[in-house]
């Protein structure tokens, strides 16, 4: 069937584009300051204009028909760049009311968070911010299909309607509690192979990178026990025989307390790289471009910061061992 534009409203178009967005008729039409009846009233009409449902009851919520994903990926971006044309947005930190979604890890939060939070309760009282999962596979897709707004993540070659600033190099440490048995001697990489590895998989696959590098080198590793976070590693370790790579910030406080050994892998792990990244959808919104200039700059700050603690726990770390080594018995 095809549809002539003079037959479609473009008003239509815009409650298409909310709803998708939102997967939600009501929050579509809270985005939109209409009532849910009128939304309602403009999925029927869209539904008979183009001969397809559009969307289906899925639990709670609804789920886009492929007729409807395939039309809004044809609309969305020239319908966001008409609309700028044709109004400007206007942004005020002070006065804006508007929900951003931010893939990231638990690590992220922990590092940029609460002053994020301090920046807005000051200057953008009503924005809010959500957390949305992130793995290292999905942070294209999440941004193609507007599931988020941003990502922080990994972003070796994005596709070219991503835009990525670069934030900082994230290193990693092999971490163990301090009386483990390799803790007593240098680990070699024959005793890193035998030991019980802990991986952190956001997704769920118990695998890594890192036995990805082991892979290319001939090795493998057991992988003994996986999660999928970075909160749970300092504890879990303290309390067993696990031994895990993982990134700096995850013992930054354990290498204080001195509950950690930690010493480099026994093999070469480049540093990775980490962005923000974002759809070019969003290049000249001024209040997504405010809150990723803010972004970048808190996660720099944080992390210079971060680097800062690492090297003061590193000068703990090295006198305790030094004091340690000279009450051993000769």
């Amino acid at each position: 069937m095809v549809i002539a534009m003079k037959d479609v409203d473009l008003n239509l178009l815009g409650v298409f584009d909310a709803i998708m967005t939102e997967r939600s008729v009501t929050k579509a039409a809270e985005r939109l300051a209409m009532t849910q009846p009128a939304v309602s009233n403009a999925v029927s009409r869209m539904r008979h204009a183009y001969g397809d449902p559009l969307f289906v009851k899925n639990g709670r919520g609804i789920q886009p028909t492929p007729k409807a994903i395939t039309l809004w990926q044809q609309i969305r971006e020239p319908l966001h760049n008409l609309r700028e044309a044709v109004d400007p947005p206007a942004f005020e930190p002070g006065r804006a009311a508007r929900r951003f979604r931010i893939a990231t890890t638990d690590v992220m939060t922990q590092l940029v968070w609460l002053p994020l939070r301090q920046l807005l309760e000051r200057e953008a009282p009503g924005i809010d911010i959500h957390a949305v999962p992130y793995t290292t596979t999905n942070g294209e897709k999440l941004l193609a299909d507007a599931e988020a707004d941003m990502v922080i993540g990994m972003f070796n070659d994005p596709p070219r309607d991503l835009r990525t600033a670069w934030l900082f190099d994230s290193a990693s440490i092999c971490a163990m509690r301090r009386d483990h048995p390799l803790a007593k001697a240098p680990l070699t990489l024959d005793r890193y192979l035998a030991a019980d590895h802990l991986v952190v998989s956001l997704s769920g696959e118990p695998t890594s990178p890192v036995d990805q590098q082991l892979a290319q080198m001939g090795y493998k590793r057991r992988i003994a026990m996986t999660v999928n976070q970075f909160a749970s590693v300092p504890e879990l370790l303290k309390g067993s025989d696990l031994i895990c790579v993982a990134p700096r910030t995850v013992v930054t406080c354990s290498l204080f307390s001195g509950e950690l050994h930690l010493v480099p892998p026994p093999f070469d792990i480049p540093n990775k790289g980490l962005s923000l990244a974002w759809h070019a959808r969003h290049d000249r919104d001024p209040g997504h471009a405010w809150l990723r200039e803010n972004l970048i700059a808190i996660a720099v700050q944080r992390w210079e910061e971060y680097g800062r603690c690492w090297q003061e726990g590193q000068k703990r770390h090295a006198q305790r061992s030094k004091a340690e080594v000279g009450k051993s018995p000769s």
